[in-house]
């Protein structure tokens, strides 16, 4: 009997070691990665539509931390991903004092936008060092968190002579889309005198490296 328990429990570690959503690549063992990025490369952008024009934002203004272990990704990916609020720029200069005023986003009293991972689903490997997956987390801006879905795809490059021209170290490429409503947050529909859609669409795209 003992014979047997022992035989099923082997097999369960051995087909939950299978189906664990992670990287097939060298490195192993646990990884933290930091996009702080000096250079303002990583980006992140906003999209909203008016009935005259389509709005677009962006901040390079990005940085926070994720962490994981290589080979179970689905199980273990944590951190946080930040925005500077003021950062964000829209092509003209008075609607974007508009979007960091108190009216709006209120810059000066929540300087951050945040989205902090709280569970992983679904996760799908595109190839050996590339994962799509839904990712649970709370999104907050406006001094507002509610959770909201994001669906992301991380690239995992193991340091060679070309990422180093980048970053040091091993690097992680982040694409993620989130789609919030202006109301769940207590923020109006209008910048300067144009109403805005309530839905806006965010996307950012960073690169962070386990050696900064």
């Amino acid at each position: 009997m003992k014979a047997i328990i022992k035989s099923l429990v082997l097999s369960l570690l051995i087909m939950t070691a299978a189906f664990a959503g992670g990287f097939d690549i060298n490195t192993k063992g646990e990884q933290t990665f930091s996009f702080k990025d000096k250079v303002g490369r990583n980006q992140a952008t906003f999209f909203s539509t008016t009935p005259l024009e389509d709005i677009t934002g962006m901040s390079t203004d990005v940085w926070g931390t994720v962490s994981f272990d290589i080979e179970d990704v689905e199980n273990t990916l944590k951190g946080e991903i930040l925005i500077s609020t003021a950062s964000l720029k829209s092509g003209i200069d008075l609607r974007d004092e508009h979007i960091s005023s108190a009216d709006w986003l209120d810059a000066e009293k929540f300087p951050t936008i945040s989205f902090k991972i709280k569970e992983v689903t679904g996760i799908e490997k595109i190839e050996d060092n590339k994962l799509k997956a839904k990712v649970l987390g709370e999104f907050t801006v406006h001094g507002v968190t509610m959770e909201v879905e994001s669906e992301v795809t991380l690239v995992y490059l193991e340091e060679n002579e070309m990422t180093k021209m980048r970053l040091p170290g091993d690097l992680l490429g982040v694409r993620a889309k989130i789609n919030i409503n202006l109301s769940d947050y207590g923020i109006q529909h209008m910048v300067l005198d144009q109403k805005v859609s309530d839905e806006i669409e965010i996307n950012v795209n960073i690169v962070g490296s386990n050696k900064m």
